[in-house]
């Protein structure tokens, strides 16, 4: 086929084989951004029938984004089609005013952008404009490359101020490590000195420890074998203190019946006595004064032999109350009470001064009813003392420190006078051995308690 043959995108292979008979520039990258940016800036003003069929799509976009969508497309165009660059460069040249006519003539001036210059020389293709593009390509390589330089000898004046800071710091901090250098090893010539005193003071002390441990396991032998030793005499004295209490309890339970009887005689005789004072009270009171010596005495035989007759024929319980009675009714009767012995006898579920209290008030009664002397002893009080308040006839008494009432009670009963009557009102047996033996009468607790209450 002979003439022209169009491609669907409208260049035709003439132009294109026109264009690939001129050599082609190598454009660099700045040149080909401002060749592509001038295109795409013109479509609008270009008209469709202008535009090749591959660059229309992009005339609807905005200029950035024509930019970057048809940059390639526009550069491989304007390569090829030779009347859609000569349009474009019209337009482009009257664009550019002054620069695009001088650069149209071959003559663009020298203090013109290299740059703007090779754009429009590469669209205008004026004579020699090869020469044009090559030398804006050249000054643009060289501007890139003097920026580049510069750019590297700003680089190396910041490495260089870095350097100089950094052999400042290194400087000072190797200063400051010499100097602490210099204290670390102060610091470790005074620890190995106080380690050699610290090792010498441990090796002194170890040998006052073995010394010590020497000492005390010598010690501990001496106190094992002294222990063994007391441990064996304990156990002979236990064996002794264990035959005595045997006999003692052999000796107590013999003498046991005959204080029984012993106690059946007293009391037969403490109740003739009494009785033959009361006659003789009332012999010297209320005997008429013309009476007889012998009415008398036969009167009193006659109350004697009676009150023999009674006596003997009563023989109290161990808790009778009438037995406390008897004893009251002596002339001048010294009645001494251990007191708590008889408030847990009688009441200990009460408190120890409910307890006194409740003792007190009943023996105020008794006194009354008896006029006998009557003396309570407590456990405590650390001093010699009448009790506040202490009722008529009532004397209260606290052991003092270092005393206790059984001990207060024997110092009563031993200062009384030969003769005189003194009842000792106790459940402890040794208190009412030892007030026996002192020539006292013992009565147990609960023979108090049961008077109290009767009264």
């Amino acid at each position: 086929m002979t003439g022209d043959h169009h491609r669907e995108d409208g260049v035709t292979d003439a132009a294109i084989g026109a264009a690939r008979s001129e050599v082609e520039p190598t454009l660099p990258d700045a040149v080909r951004a401002r060749v592509t940016a001038l295109a795409v800036d013109l479509f609008p003003s270009l008209g469709p029938d202008v535009l090749p069929a591959a660059l229309r799509r992009f005339a609807q976009f905005t200029p950035a984004r024509r930019a970057r969508l048809a940059g390639p497309t526009v550069v491989a165009q304007l390569a090829a089609d030779a009347e859609f660059r000569e349009r474009l460069a019209e337009r482009a040249v009257e664009e550019a005013g002054p620069l695009g006519a001088a650069v149209a003539a071959g003559t663009p001036p020298g203090a013109a952008d290299p740059v703007e210059v090779a754009a429009l020389a590469y669209l205008a293709r004026p004579p020699h404009w090869t020469t044009l593009v090559e030398s804006a390509s050249a000054t643009v390589v060289a501007a890139a490359e003097s920026e580049q330089v510069l750019a590297a000898s700003r680089q190396i004046e910041r490495l260089t101020e870095q350097l100089e800071r950094a052999r400042a710091n290194t400087k000072a901090d190797t200063d400051k490590l010499r100097s602490d250098l210099a204290t670390v090893r102060a610091e470790a010539d005074e620890l190995r000195v106080r380690v050699r005193e610290l090792t010498k003071a441990l090796r002194d002390s170890e040998q006052d420890v073995r010394r010590l441990t020497d000492a005390v396991s010598t010690e501990k032998g001496r106190v094992a074998a002294a222990s063994s030793a007391s441990d064996a005499e304990i156990r002979r004295l236990r064996g002794r203190l264990t035959d005595a209490e045997r006999e003692l309890e052999a000796a107590k339970s013999s003498s046991r019946a005959g204080r029984v009887t012993d106690d059946m005689r007293l009391w037969l005789l403490l109740e003739t006595l009494g009785n033959a004072a009361q006659g003789l009270r009332r012999e010297l009171a209320l005997g008429p004064p013309g009476a007889f010596p012998g009415d008398v005495i036969a009167a009193d035989v006659e109350a004697t032999a009676g009150t023999r007759t009674k006596a003997g024929s009563q023989l109290w319980a161990a808790d009778d109350p009438a037995r406390l009675d008897q004893l009251l009714a002596l002339p001048r009767v010294h009645l001494v009470i251990d007191g708590y012995n008889v408030t847990k006898t009688g009441f200990p579920e009460a408190a120890l001064e409910q307890q006194r209290t409740r003792l007190v008030a009943s023996l105020a009664g008794l006194a009354a009813q008896t006029n006998a002397e009557i003396t309570v002893v407590f456990d405590g009080a650390g001093r010699l003392v009448i009790a506040p308040g202490s009722p008529r006839g009532v004397r209260v008494i606290f052991s003092p420190p270092g005393q206790t009432a059984d001990e207060v009670i024997r110092r009563l009963v031993r200062t009384e006078p030969q003769g005189r009557p003194v009842v000792v009102v106790s459940s402890d047996k040794e208190v009412a051995d030892g007030i026996r033996r002192a020539g006292a009468y013992a009565v147990p607790s609960v023979v108090l308690v049961k008077r109290l209450d009767r009264a």
